[in-house]
């Protein structure tokens, strides 16, 4: 057993992601779907990993919507 921490938990910018060029993710745009509905707007084509996870906080922000860590 090991306390070690290997900054596994360490939250990181999207836009330093080694995926993050990659396309978004399914469940990244079935999300962004719903968010952009509730704020009654259009999610962007071909958006990026990195992008897509800006935009799910941006529009997390502004329905007041908190993340599922807590």
């Amino acid at each position: 057993m090991s306390d070690q921490n290997d900054g596994s938990d360490t939250i990181k910018d999207p836009e330093e992601w080694t995926t993050g060029d990659e396309p978004a993710t399914g469940a990244q745009l079935s999300y962004l779907g719903t968010l952009a509905r509730e704020a009654g707007r259009e999610v962007p084509e071909h958006l990026t990993k990195a992008q897509a996870s800006s935009l799910i906080d941006e529009l997390q922000d502004q329905s007041g919507r908190v993340s599922g860590d807590g």
